[in-house]
């Protein structure tokens, strides 16, 4: 289960108190003093908040429970959006004072898309400033409407508050339950006997009902409550040793001796160290390996085990090539992306760029979200400013390597204009192959088609075709990565004697992007959508703000404003507003859209010799 929440709102305050309960450890850390037993970095433990997903397993009575505890800031949701893809279950938390914040319903409407069961659980009741009935209605009507509160609370907003649980068999309930089934509907309204819990067991499984709970995670005050919701409510999971083997990597790090170390949740199956495994990576052909070591994480830690059944969360040893959103075993459909990707780079120089291209490298296996761009110089993309702390701080730490940045910049897309097609047989170039391609509009990622016979072809140059063609559209004709294209593989040809998947993975940039200059490309720049809260004397001048920085304003109060901005100016924007409105203001932004560019479209140095020009190109190639 993962544990997800808006920064603050008390995500590691809470898993403390679960492993306290647990037996786990002894005393409860605090985020504050920097010694929780899941923030393991030394910039987690300094700043307070979660930059990697932990992994931490302990048990609930009979209930075994791998829990995951999440990061918070919004430049880390790359971190929540793999925890997701693992999980049977969740705990929302958000902050009794705070409320619903921004990064609270964009994770709300993630895992009811995914349809994941998740309890809420409100913290800090003992605050003053916290809310009951005015909280609930706001849960009800911006994270979901069939919200059920599990407890009614005292002395709300003092150290002594506490929570009162509410009987699961009652009336308002029954309603909720029985909106969203009508057979049990038909015996509740004839007056028969229901089985309120066993529906409720059964909507929660189905993310149709969500339990709310009350507590204060820094006194335990309702921390027995959730966690017997978590052993009531909450499905365990289902797969079986017997059944074949269904594994997802979620994380990669690097041990202190350099080596890999992958954490994957094993779906079902059993998976055993020196025994061949299948993986499925994210994008590229099936391979054979064989781990090292297989590790478990149990009681607080993680401990050696020959072999690991379905249900468990385990770090392998010994995968080289291993990457993040790979699969063992027999592959499942693949989870599409869950949140926008980066918006925003910023050049990174060292003394030694050999060593910090190196660490970059590293750093990406561990995020592959954090892109880097050798094109002269080297850029890595980023969601946000802290993201850049972050880096410097592991460079300086993990590889010895003191970095400086320039001024972040957005990430622009490219999008296909409308339709091209281009083609070279065998005898038209230097290299030993012929490519067709036709390109077209697209909505969702890249739709790559066959109208050639899969069989005309040896299997590995189609691979080399593929895989050419996703590292193509990288750069499009402004330098700019095109996200959504639908592209047809129209012509193949080869020499059976001389052809080599080399002359095809050279080949192919050339003709796709002929293909996409007939189509033509506009360029698109990143918006985000904020929201701003401010004190009511500041409202005139945050109004002219917002224009000055291309902002657009869709909903306000004297308090309050809603709208997008250039991601552009996202960052200038919010570094004024301490001093517009005297250190009052609160802003969140999240990505919104992306819009074409108004001016001239900006240009991005290319990496790959510039396929545009054939003879700058081939140069280019002969060169490297």
């Amino acid at each position: 289960m993962g544990i997800v929440a808006h920064v603050d709102a008390g995500k590691t305050s809470l898993t403390e108190r679960l492993l306290y309960a647990a037996g786990v450890i002894d005393r409860v850390g605090r985020v504050d003093d920097g010694n929780t037993q899941t923030d393991l970095m030394d910039l987690e433990r300094k700043r307070g908040i979660t930059i990697r997903s932990a992994v931490v397993s302990f048990a609930l009575g009979d209930l075994p429970v791998n829990l995951i505890d999440t990061p918070g800031h919004s430049d880390f949701i790359a971190e929540v959006e793999r925890a997701l893809s693992v999980l049977d279950g969740a705990v929302l938390v958000l902050s009794a004072v705070e409320g619903v914040q921004p990064q609270t319903r964009l994770l709300m409407r993630t895992l009811r898309r995914l349809r994941i069961p998740t309890l809420l659980f409100v913290n800090k009741i003992d605050r003053v400033g916290a809310r009951y009935d005015e909280l609930l209605a706001d849960i009800r009507r911006l994270l979901t409407p069939s919200a059920v509160p599990m407890a009614t609370v005292t002395d709300l907003g003092t150290r002594p508050a506490a929570v009162e649980p509410l009987a699961v068999q009652r009336s308002e309930l029954a309603e909720i339950l029985a909106e969203r089934n009508d057979s049990f509907l038909e015996s509740y309204l004839e007056g028969a006997a229901v089985d309120q819990a066993a529906e409720l067991r059964r909507q929660v499984a189905t993310a149709e009902v969500h339990p709310v709970y009350f507590g204060s995670a820094m006194t335990g005050t309702g921390v027995p409550e959730l966690i017997e919701g978590i052993r009531t409510w909450l499905p365990r999971a289902t797969g079986t040793p017997g059944d074949e083997l269904r594994a997802r990597v979620f994380k990669v790090e690097r041990g202190a001796a350099g080596q890999k170390i992958a954490s994957a949740r094993v779906v079902s199956g059993t998976l055993a160290a020196r025994s061949p495994v299948a993986v499925h990576p994210v994008d590229g052909p099936e391979y054979q390996v064989r781990p090292s070591g297989v590790e478990v994480f149990a009681n607080g830690a993680r401990q050696p085990i020959e072999r690991v059944e379905a249900g468990q969360i385990v770090a392998l040893r010994g995968l080289k090539s291993i990457r993040i959103g790979d699969q063992l075993g027999v592959p499942t459909t693949q989870v599409g992306r869950l949140f926008a990707p980066p918006t925003l780079e910023t050049v990174v120089s060292a003394r030694d760029r050999v060593k910090l291209f190196q660490a970059l490298m590293q750093l990406a296996e561990q995020d592959p979200l954090i892109r880097v761009r050798k094109a002269g110089e080297l850029t890595v993309s980023l969601y946000g400013e802290v993201q850049k702390e972050v880096i410097a701080s592991l460079l300086e730490s993990e590889y010895g390597v003191q970095v400086s940045f320039s001024e972040t910049t957005p990430i622009h897309v490219e999008r296909l204009n409308g339709v091209g097609a281009a083609m070279r047989d065998i005898t038209e170039g230097p290299w030993a192959a012929g490519v067709g391609f036709r390109v077209s509009p697209g909505s969702d990622g890249l739709e790559y088609e066959l109208e050639v016979e899969l069989g005309g072809l040896p299997r590995a140059f189609h691979t080399a075709i593929e895989e050419a063609v996703r590292q193509t559209l990288h750069q499009g004709l402004f330098g700019w990565e095109i996200p959504d294209i639908r592209v047809a593989l129209t012509h193949t040809a080869y020499d059976s004697a001389g052809t080599v998947a080399a002359d095809f993975r050279r080949l192919v940039p050339l003709i796709l992007l002929q293909a996409i200059a007939e189509a033509g490309t506009t360029v698109l720049e990143p918006v985000n959508h904020f929201e701003l809260d401010v004190p009511p004397d500041t409202i005139s001048r945050i109004l002219a703000h917002v224009a000055e920085h291309r902002g657009v304003v869709t909903q306000a109060t004297d308090t309050h404003l809603e709208g997008t901005i250039p991601a552009a100016t996202t960052h200038p924007f919010e570094s004024q507003l301490p001093t517009l409105t005297h250190g009052e203001g609160l802003l969140t932004t999240t990505f919104h859209s992306y819009i074409p560019v108004a001016t001239e479209p900006p240009i991005r140095p290319r990496t790959d010799g510039n396929p545009l020009n054939e003879k700058q190109y081939v140069l280019h190639l002969n060169q490297s």
